[in-house]
């Protein structure tokens, strides 16, 4: 196992995309501290703010401190392990392709953006665009699993093409907006226009039933027996789902039917 201790002080972001078990694997300790990262205009040697110590070449790599300034954490690993004890900064797990990313703290906008594959779990909160697509890209989020125990922020799954988004504390506005096809499951309460301009995809909410923009129609009511499934893997990860939501019916209402409306919005019913 890699550990790696943040001890920088900077009020300016840090960008760190070599820290990946694909980078830093078969690499000594000496030539992990000259790899370069970016601070500012300038570009240092990663050890000018982490101390390291240990060996990369079982995939397993823990990040310990407060990581809220370093951005890129994680982004396109596509295997192994990286466990940050604290918080990290923009852009962690983006484009990740496979392997897992777990955040004990909170995560900075862009969590997740364009994901292909692999597991990134933020165990609490996350800011804005989770999954989702960067600005001028024609997709988000296209395979793989984010998990959110805490609240995320606005237009969460933007453009999203596959995979599965949870989030278990409150969200911003436009969750699942644009979007092309994948899950996004929101257990908590939502901001506004959920779903707008959305083609395919399913966007469930389990605790709270925001008003839908008027582009959505009502279909039916129902048991969808793949949310069941969708729940147990869910515990499976870690991530806490309540046992009611096994039971009860769900409104299935279907839209956007402005750009295609076969996308689906499913609202819990308590029985």
């Amino acid at each position: 196992m890699l550990r790696l201790r943040y001890h920088g002080v900077t009020t300016i972001p840090i960008e760190a995309e070599c820290i990946t078990p694909d980078t830093l694997a078969g690499k000594s300790a000496a030539e992990i501290a000259a790899l370069p990262v970016q601070h500012g205009n300038a570009s240092v040697p990663l050890s000018e703010f982490f101390h390291i110590e240990g060996d990369p070449n079982d995939g397993d790599i823990v990040i310990e401190g407060d990581c809220g300034r370093v951005k890129w954490l994680g982004a396109d690993m596509t295997r192994g392990r990286l466990t940050i004890h604290g918080n990290a900064g923009m852009h962690t797990g983006a484009e990740m392709k496979g392997g897992a990313l777990h955040v004990y703290g909170q995560a900075g906008d862009w969590a997740g953006a364009e994901m292909r594959g692999g597991l990134l779990h933020v165990h609490g909160d996350a800011g804005h665009l989770a999954g989702a697509a960067y600005r001028g890209s024609r997709a988000g989020m296209r395979g793989g699993v984010l998990l959110i125990d805490g609240k995320a922020g606005h237009e969460i799954g933007a453009t999203m093409r596959g995979g599965l988004i949870a989030v278990g504390g409150a969200s911003g506005d436009f969750p699942g907006v644009s979007m092309i096809a994948g899950s996004i499951f929101l257990f908590g309460p939502s901001g506004g226009r959920p779903g707008a301009g959305m083609k395919r995809g399913t966007l469930a909410f389990f605790s709270s039933s925001p008003p839908l923009l008027p582009t959505f129609r009502p279909a039916c009511d129902y048991r969808p027996v793949f949310l069941s499934l969708y729940l147990r893997q869910l515990r499976a990860w870690g991530f806490a789902v309540d046992e009611r939501f096994q039971g009860g019916r769900w409104r299935r209402w279907t839209g956007d039917q402005v750009p295609l409306g076969k996308g689906e919005i499913l609202l819990w019913q308590e029985t």
